[in-house]
């Protein structure tokens, strides 16, 4: 994969961080080297997809990046056995999406459309994904969203997301973030990248506490909530309609 040097010279003025084609370019190594546990994030949720799928119901992935999960739940499901919208608002990522299923068989049954996720149109759902998404929409519209979601969901369909947080005691937070950085320092990003990655995102990442998401969660109808995984300030969900 090509390396993340997105951040490696020093800009004056620093932009604000979008799903452009320079970052689609890196995209796989920046989110490997800034998002712990990825890896089995995507393939323990590809499991989870194989096996809540409900035959003549739609899979979602919203936000769907470049086709990772996507490719993990081709891996384990054949040919025509289900139906998958991948939905992104960065063209870029979803060129880059299609180019890498154009010799799977599956990519008959996944359709790919570009737009903002608080605006496709969602029904007949048994699976949901929602993978660091929530996090860059406006928090007043997160609730909205959610619903909708909670109510394209069939019974029994499920909803995995995955969210950066923030703790609310203030001793806590910086222990996590320290404890991130940490992480990305270990591979390899450097104090100058890590600085200005952070500033990119300033107003464009919107974290919540885990407690925001679960009052959310169950404001919206959902019962049967688990955080399945949980580093530090990162966390994954299943929920359960």
């Amino acid at each position: 994969m090509t390396k993340d040097r997105i951040y490696r010279t020093a800009q004056q003025p620093i932009p604000p961080f979008e799903f452009n084609a320079a970052v689609v370019n890196v995209f796989d190594d920046m989110i490997h080297r800034s998002v712990p546990m990825y890896a089995e994030i995507i393939r323990q949720q590809a499991r989870l997809v194989q096996r809540s799928y409900q035959p003549g119901t739609r899979i979602y992935d919203l936000g769907c990046s470049n086709g990772n999960l996507a490719l993990s739940v081709c891996a384990g499901m054949p040919p025509g056995s289900f139906r998958m919208v991948a939905v992104d608002s960065s063209q870029p990522m979803l060129d880059a999406f299609d180019k890498r299923m154009a010799e799977w068989p599956q990519r008959a049954d996944i359709r790919l459309t570009c737009s903002d996720i608080r605006d496709v149109a969602l029904a007949q759902a048994s699976v949901v994904v929602v993978n660091f998404t929530l996090q860059f929409i406006p928090p007043t519209d997160r609730s909205r969203l959610v619903q909708r979601i909670y109510d394209a969901l069939v019974p029994g369909g499920m909803l995995l997301f995955s969210e950066k947080t923030v703790h609310p005691d203030a001793g806590l937070a910086d222990l996590q973030v320290e404890y991130y950085y940490r992480f990305k320092r270990e591979n390899g990003y450097s104090e100058l990248e890590i600085s200005q990655k952070r500033e990119a995102l300033e107003n464009v990442l919107v974290p919540e506490t885990v407690a925001q998401h679960h009052d959310r969660l169950t404001g919206c109808g959902f019962s049967a909530i688990d955080v399945w995984l949980k580093w530090f300030n990162f966390c994954s969900w299943i929920c359960i309609k």
